[in-house]
């Protein structure tokens, strides 16, 4: 038997899925900017944001994208959130047109301080919990509070043994 993960629940994802629901995301925001449906930026929330806002931007043909780095887990125990590295604030002004994406939300803490900075910006997330969910204009999936999702970034393929059996 092996021991438990520190989270109950598991919810893994592939590149092949997370490739998928991106641009999915991309679909759900694609014509929905205030400048003519078109959006004028993108800010990734680093890092976990970074592979859909890159998907989303190529997706919708958005050439600006900057990013925010802002520290919130310490492995896998959530903390005080804290911007380490702030996008062009001249260029995304109040966010007016400024797409800003991230992987998961998930009490929204992360969220609540990029919307305190870009208040008129759109916030996107690929997968939200309940908790956050608020925090959030636009998301695909939404999985329980106590699910913890791996993503491929963090995963290794490696061999696993059957629950039943050795042979």
């Amino acid at each position: 038997m092996t021991d438990k993960l520190p989270h109950e629940k598991g919810f893994h994802i592939s590149w092949d899925q997370i490739h998928r629901d991106s641009r999915a995301l991309a679909w759900r925001l694609d014509g929905k900017g205030p400048e003519d449906g078109a959006w004028r930026a993108v800010i990734a929330i680093t890092r976990g944001g970074l592979a859909p806002a890159m998907i989303v931007a190529r997706e919708l043909d958005i050439r600006t994208v900057d990013t925010i780095s802002i520290k919130s887990y310490d492995h896998q125990k959530q903390s005080e959130a804290v911007v380490l590295k702030s996008p062009d604030m001249e260029l995304m002004g109040k966010g007016e047109g400024v797409l800003i994406v991230d992987d998961l939300v998930d009490t929204g803490k992360t969220l609540k301080v990029v919307r305190d900075l870009f208040p008129k910006a759109h916030i996107a997330t690929v997968y939200a919990k309940p908790e956050g969910r608020p925090m959030t204009d636009t998301f695909i999936t939404e999985v329980s509070q106590d699910t913890w999702i791996f993503f491929p970034w963090d995963m290794a393929l490696q061999y696993v043994e059957p629950y039943r059996g050795t042979d």
